[in-house]
């Protein structure tokens, strides 16, 4: 079904089956697969390959050399349909590639709104990202990595499979991300270190200084203290109870994860 407001090349071919939503533009030499729901006001510049169960958000960008919703490139990828969902008001540069999930984990690969993906960006089979986040040229997201809210990630990192990077992480450009980041954390190196905490995005983001400060003392008494990262992280919850950011620090800890967390010391080069 293609809305008689959309605007379609005709050097592009859409399959039938295909949805495209109202205002949609297709430039030239576009191909649109046959599972492909594309919303209202999406634009796919020219050249872009959309492919696989893929449903995109209204108003997201696609620019040139895009393929977006290839299969798997896990080893145990069936030929079982499964689904990569992008949200509303991203923006997807060029050479960017998307895959969708595997049967084995879920079958979906979800990205939220209003992302940034630098060229030739990827991400993974089942991955899950959240919103207003940051994928600078040539990041790596191997599968089922999860990036929370505004985390920023520099040009040319390159991620671990069931690695977790938690809200407003800024990983360094080159970085190489095998264990999880913790929320406001900041990572940096090959491998990557956590090198404090990220002050200069939560200071954009409108913390004032005596919540920045209390955060600090909590990462400390966290990565610093006599016992393991878990035990201290545990032992002074009720002192943060009334600070959200150090809370969820804390509860990104408790949770389980298939990764050990990046700390200060892990993966330092002696």
């Amino acid at each position: 079904m293609i809305a008689a407001s959309a605007k379609i090349h005709p050097s592009s071919v859409i399959d039938d089956g295909a949805v495209i939503g109202e205002n949609v533009k297709i430039g030239p030499f576009c191909y649109i697969g046959p599972k492909v729901t594309l919303g209202d006001n999406v634009e796919l510049i020219s050249h872009v390959t959309m492919l696989g169960r893929t449903t995109v958000g209204k108003g997201t960008r696609i620019f040139p050399s895009a393929v977006i919703g290839g299969d798997s490139q896990s080893v145990h990828h069936s030929a079982v349909d499964t689904t990569l969902t992008i949200g509303e008001n991203c923006t997807i540069r060029e050479g960017v590639t998307m895959n969708t999930g595997t049967v084995e984990h879920g079958g979906a690969t979800v990205v939220g709104n209003n992302n940034l993906f630098l060229a030739y960006a990827h991400v993974a089979h089942d991955c899950r990202l959240g919103n207003n986040i940051i994928l600078s040229n040539n990041v790596m997201l191997a599968g089922h990595v999860t990036v929370e809210d505004r985390a920023i990630l520099g040009g040319g990192s390159a991620v671990h499979q069931f690695t977790r990077i938690g809200r407003q992480a800024f990983i360094g450009g080159l970085s190489a991300v095998s264990y999880d980041v913790i929320p406001y954390g900041m990572l940096n190196g090959n491998p990557g270190v956590l090198s404090g905490l990220n002050v200069v995005g939560m200071t954009r983001a409108g913390f004032d200084k005596p919540t920045i400060h209390t955060v600090r003392r909590a990462y400390k008494q966290i990565f610093e203290g006599a016992n393991a990262i878990r035990i201290n992280a545990a032992a002074i919850r009720e002192e943060y109870i009334d600070c959200k950011p150090a809370l969820e620090i804390l509860d990104f800890i408790a949770a389980e994860s298939d990764r050990a967390l990046s700390s200060p010391s892990r993966g330092k080069k002696g």
